[in-house]
């Protein structure tokens, strides 16, 4: 029972479920159509509206198109009446120029029938005149003929007589001028030339530097002085070997004399003293350390003098080994006169007398300083030291002027600028000072270094030292190349020449020294 009622139930149900679903979908296709029915009246109603808005839409085109083409319809019109208006005016230029030109053809015709009528006026006289010159001429040639019977000479001679008469009359004249004017360029430069110079001297003045043979080396105590001699004189030896000085010990108090004619071994001799008398320790091996160092010293000393020269002179650009030979001029003397000091002098004279010419005082200055290089080379040409001097400013690149002023200082060579005579004059000028230059100073010099010199020609003739004032020379030669044999023939044959190619006052004692040293380190 129970389950004919589920049953009964259940298709209830499935009856009313599909009642339902009939009933809905007959609402809803009703919906749908009706729907429909409005979209396609909408549809019909917009595309009508659209139509009716195009066609008003074409209309206003048509309307703008027929505006723009009056428009320019009548800016066309505009243009070609413009245009029209100019081809008139240009018309009428046109014809006005050309009634001008017909004019003007009118007058040329005119002038040029004037013309040939003054044409034939000129002929018919010109025919005249040369009737008249013909005459002339003949008349001229009848005179001339009677001129020259009566004086005896043809016209031409005439001519050279008188030509040569106005010749000679004008050389004499020019002659006497050009004397004139000769002397009073003389005199006005003679005059201008004294101005100058003495303009010259009166604003660079300076000391005359003067330099001995003798240096003084001061000491605290006598004791000293035979700690330098040393055990049997090994110490002073040693350092006259290293050094070419003449170390002199005598009973002059608190001090040792140190001659040599060159200033840089003096001044080596005298630091290293210094040196070895500071440090207490005076032995050869010491004295031969200390010397090396001091030669070092010194060359390191000579390239700051000359850079310091330089700046203190206003000298840029030049090269180290040119300033290293400056510096060299310290220790070296001409005819007394200290070289630095010298050079110094002249390139501030050359400078003020160049200013005073209207010259370039900086080249007249280099050129001053530079002009006497060619005296501290490190080896010695056969050359003046004029010329070696200009060779050696080519080398490191010097201005041309500047190396013909150190060439021709001396007239070795042709000036060839204004600048070789202002520094030939300038050194005349510094050497002339009084007392600046001893001659026999230069030549007692010179003496000593022809002494050096000729040992020096010798094979295995390591170093030579004139000391002794030139009484002594000593000669120092290789142990590994000389034997003690050919070092006495060196000392016999030495002697022998020095006493046929010098002149020298006593005589020169010869000494040869050959050492022979084994050196080995303990590692």
């Amino acid at each position: 029972m129970t389950t004919q009622i589920i049953i009964g139930l259940l298709v209830g149900v499935l009856v009313g479920t599909g009642v339902g679903i009939a009933l809905s979908y007959t609402f809803l296709k009703k919906a749908i159509t009706k729907n429909s029915l409005n979209i396609q009246k909408e549809a019909e109603a917009l595309m009508k509206k659209s139509v009716e808005d195009a066609e008003l839409v074409k209309k206003e085109r048509i309307l703008q198109a027929k505006e723009k083409f009056l428009q320019l319809k009548s800016e066309h019109e505009a243009l070609v009446n413009e245009k029209n208006q100019q081809i008139a005016s240009a018309e009428n230029r046109i014809k006005q120029k050309e009634n001008t030109l017909n004019q003007k053809m009118e007058d040329l015709n005119r002038k040029n029938n004037e013309n040939n009528q003054l044409r034939d006026n000129l002929n018919k006289q010109l025919a005249s005149a040369e009737a008249k010159n013909a005459e002339l001429d003949k008349q001229t040639a009848i005179q001339k003929e009677k001129l020259e019977s009566i004086a005896g000479l043809t016209s031409q001679q005439a001519k050279e007589q008188l030509m040569n008469l106005m010749e000679d009359e004008a050389r004499s004249q020019a002659m006497v001028l050009t004397n004139d004017i000769i002397e009073e360029a003389k005199a006005s430069a003679m005059m201008e030339a004294k101005k100058v110079v003495i303009k010259t001297i009166q604003r660079t003045g300076v000391e005359v530097a003067l330099e001995n043979s003798v240096s003084v080396f001061n000491i605290d105590n006598e004791e000293i002085k035979g700690r330098i001699i040393g055990r049997e004189g090994r110490n002073i030896r040693t350092l006259e070997n290293l050094t070419g000085v003449d170390v002199i010990i005598d009973d002059t108090p608190d001090a040792i004399l140190l001659s040599s004619f060159d200033p840089v071994r003096r001044e080596i001799a005298r630091l290293s003293l210094e040196k070895l008398v500071t440090d207490g320790r005076i032995h050869p091996a010491r004295i031969e350390e200390v010397v090396a160092k001091t030669k070092k010293q010194i060359e390191q000393e000579i390239l700051e003098i000359g850079k310091r020269t330089c700046i203190d002179l206003g000298i840029f650009n030049m090269s180290n080994e040119l300033m290293r030979l400056v510096g060299k001029m310290r220790y070296r003397s001409s005819y007394g006169q200290n070289l630095l000091q010298h050079s110094k002098e002249v390139a501030n004279l050359a400078a003020t007398m160049a200013a005073e010419l209207g010259l370039n005082p900086k080249i007249a200055k280099r050129a001053g300083l530079l002009h006497d290089i060619g005296k501290v080379p490190d080896t010695e040409p056969d050359l003046p030291h004029a010329v070696f001097g200009a060779q050696l400013a080519e080398q490191y690149k010097e201005r041309a002027e500047i190396v013909n002023a150190i060439g021709s200082h001396h007239d070795e060579q042709k000036m060839n600028s204004l600048y070789a005579p202002i520094v030939q004059v300038c050194d005349a000028i510094s050497g002339a000072r009084p007392g600046a230059r001893r001659e026999v100073v230069e030549a007692y010099i010179k003496r000593l270094n022809d002494l050096e010199n000729i040992a020096l020609t010798y094979q295995g003739v390591n170093k030579t030292y004139a000391i002794q004032a030139g009484r002594e020379l000593r000669v120092i030669v290789g142990a590994d190349k000389i034997s003690d044999e050919q070092a006495s023939e060196i000392s016999f044959e030495l002697s022998k020449k020095i006493q046929n190619e010098m002149t020298y006052p006593g005589q020169i004692k010869i000494t040869v020294i050959r050492e022979t040293r084994s050196v080995n380190y303990a590692r």
